[in-house]
């Protein structure tokens, strides 16, 4: 598999080389797949802001949904906008706390950022996709990061899971990591029909980067002026439908 600790393969840990290429390579894919117009956008990526905050510097309107653990943690309510309307103010961010979307009517928006592996944290994520094809507008687009099966392969070795490793064959994979949190990991099949599945026209599944560590590392080591070309190489593979390589999988699709 991948010889990274486990720290490292969800983005937490301290390669840092690797991880300046990944977000590099993410926020290039995320210029690219943005509304050539400005739109209302709703960010599912964890409240992390990093998301949305590039959104809306291309003059969107972004809805950014809060994790709602964390709210219930704080003791607040369980839906709470911190402006006064989600979908008013052109290239501005609301940030809003909820435990799902009901708070937002139907095809009120235009596109959806699920980024930051959301969709591998929600263990039943067919729900939370079908509520994404529900409030996208008709040929309203959504971006969908996910952990991938070669992720949770690594991740199930590393703690010497093999009987786990032995059934993961078409079926559901939950992992287990180290830190007591569980991941969902897909195959490019099993993120198609995840979308599919929700009403959803899929326009692209693929690796976020296919680029290894060891190559990243090597590269600009030898010139940390390379990042941009590393970057465009990325970009230029396009190996579609391909998971055999990338902890994470990203996917573009659209509703009819």
């Amino acid at each position: 598999m991948l010889p990274i600790p486990a720290e490292e393969l969800n983005g937490s840990g301290t390669l840092g080389p690797y991880w300046t290429f990944y977000r590099a390579v993410a926020a290039e894919q995320l210029s690219r797949w943005l509304p050539s117009e400005p739109s209302t956008i709703l960010d599912l990526s964890r409240g992390h802001g990093r998301w949305s905050a590039q959104a809306a510097r291309g003059g969107h309107r972004v809805i950014e949904m809060i994790d709602f653990r964390k709210t219930v943690e704080d003791g607040q309510s369980p839906l709470r906008d911190t402006g006064q309307s989600p979908l008013r103010d052109a290239g501005k961010t609301r940030r809003v706390r909820a435990d799902d979307l009901r708070f937002l009517p139907d095809g009120s928006v235009d596109a959806v950022m699920a980024e930051d592996r959301s969709m591998s944290l929600e263990l039943m994520a067919e729900s939370v996709v079908a509520d994404i094809t529900r409030v996208l507008r008709p040929g309203g687009r959504a971006l969908i990061c996910v952990d991938s099966l070669v992720l949770g392969m690594a991740i199930l070795a590393e703690q010497n899971y093999w009987a786990h490793l032995r059934q993961t064959t078409g079926e559901v994979m939950l992992v287990p990591w180290p830190d007591g949190s569980i991941t969902r990991c897909f195959s490019c099949g099993q993120l198609r029909e995840l979308l599919t599945d929700a009403g959803l026209e899929v326009e692209w599944v693929r690796p976020r980067t296919v680029l290894s560590p060891s190559t990243v590392d090597h590269v600009l080591a030898s010139d940390p002026r390379a990042l941009n070309w590393l970057v465009r190489t990325e970009l230029e593979a396009h190996p579609d439908d391909d998971d055999t390589v990338g902890i994470h999988l990203v996917a573009s699709a659209r509703r009819p």
